[in-house]
């Protein structure tokens, strides 16, 4: 969904207002499809890509001894981020920089068609990727995502067989290489109707049930990534249940204005607050990551149609090219600028260091320690030493 922005045309499928979301472009994800899992036998060789200088050789592929422990304690490890195939090397050099402070990269590398079939997007189970991380103490757990038809997913849900055989599918992928576990990062059934959302729920929340279990069986992680629940949006999601069966639930903060809706600001202290309150009450503290934003949206004032995307960095670096000063909304306090181009005026909303920083009390008053970053490569450098501070 992006889950989850992404590069232009996050990422995310048409968003709406209020719902966080990322959004794969329809023209990349066709693009993007590999071989259907589970790969043939020599499909999963070696990496095709070289691992670049300052990575250490990884360990066979295959192998069944543990990965090389970082000597950064586990505990001090409070980031988690997605990693997006579309910017695959750039976004590995970043995980491989701030290794010390990563305890999970999520690869964005699966998509859902059906019950039975998970695909791949280009560079997905890249042995070099998995045993580089793996070798610098972080965890990798893919995500798995979907841009099903209106109501595909949800008759997936609500069917005992279907859902049992979507399991077995996802399994096969976890199997597939030396993965720590997945992330499930299902958003079409988050629009539900009302007549039948009760149901896809409950089916939903059978199907996490199932798919931890399973997981937990063959000792691999389940994580799974959610829409803010607050008093207009995430009705679809059963918090408790969700938070008793996995290991981990993502919360992904932002997009309260999102490309296909009106300028402002990603996500709101105030907004926090109202997300947390619920979250808190309904999901173990030590279970709990909040999403956040590394990137913003570029408005041009009376077109309709979507925003355009940019990465934090890209933000800063146009801000800087048109000569806008550096703002930081009062209210929502992250930053803001507008600029002119071929006699159109834009709105520029995006997240950046000194936006967290003022994000991250509201974390702290919930005890809420634990992050999870759309995504590696998008963020300014001055993001992970406003983390590690935090």
């Amino acid at each position: 969904m992006a889950r989850r922005h992404t590069p232009a045309p996050r990422p995310r499928r048409t968003v709406r207002a209020g719902r966080a979301s990322r959004w794969v472009p329809k023209a990349l994800a066709a693009l993007a499809v590999l071989a259907l899992l589970p790969a043939p036998a020599a499909a999963r060789t070696a990496s095709s890509d070289p691992a670049p200088p300052s990575v250490p050789a990884p360990r066979p592929s295959g192998s069944s001894q543990p990965a090389p422990s970082s000597s950064v304690p586990e505990k001090t490890r409070t980031v988690s981020a997605w990693l997006p195939y579309w910017d695959q090397e750039n976004a590995y050099r970043s995980a491989l920089a701030h290794a010390a402070q990563l305890r999970t990269v999520s690869p964005f590398w699966y998509e859902t068609r059906s019950a039975g079939e998970v695909a791949g997007f280009p560079g997905a189970g890249d042995r070099t990727i998995i045993d580089g991380l793996r070798a610098r103490g972080v965890q990798v757990v893919p995500t798995v995502m979907e841009q099903l038809p209106p109501g595909a997913l949800a008759a997936v849900m609500t069917s005992p067989e279907q859902r049992a055989a979507h399991i077995d599918t996802l399994l096969t992928v976890v199997r597939s290489r030396a993965y720590d576990g997945l992330d499930i990062d299902y958003e079409s059934i988050a629009p539900t109707p009302e007549a039948t959302y009760p149901a896809v729920r409950d089916g939903f929340a059978d199907f996490v049930t199932g798919l931890c279990a399973r997981l937990h069986a063959v000792d691999k992680q389940c994580v799974v990534t959610v829409s803010p629940k607050t008093r207009t949006t995430g009705r679809i999601w059963d918090y408790k249940r969700l938070g008793a069966a996995a290991d981990r639930l993502r919360v992904m903060a932002y997009n309260l204005h999102d490309a296909g809706g009106t300028p402002g600001p990603l996500s709101t202290p105030q907004w926090y607050d109202e997300i947390l309150t619920r979250a808190t009450a309904e999901v173990p503290l030590d279970k709990l990551e909040m999403g956040l934003p590394a990137y913003g949206w570029d408005w041009t004032r009376g077109r309709a149609g979507r925003a355009g995307h940019v990465t934090s960095r890209q933000a800063e670096a146009l801000r800087r090219e048109v000569g806008a000063a550096y703002t930081l909304d009062p209210e929502s306090r992250t930053p803001h600028f507008t600029y002119t181009k071929d006699g159109e005026e834009h709105d520029v909303w995006y997240q950046d260091a000194r936006g967290v920083a003022e994000h991250l009390p509201v974390l702290h008053r919930y005890g809420v320690r634990d992050t999870v970053l759309w995504a590696l490569g998008f963020e300014e450098p001055a993001l992970w030493r406003t983390l590690e501070e935090s």
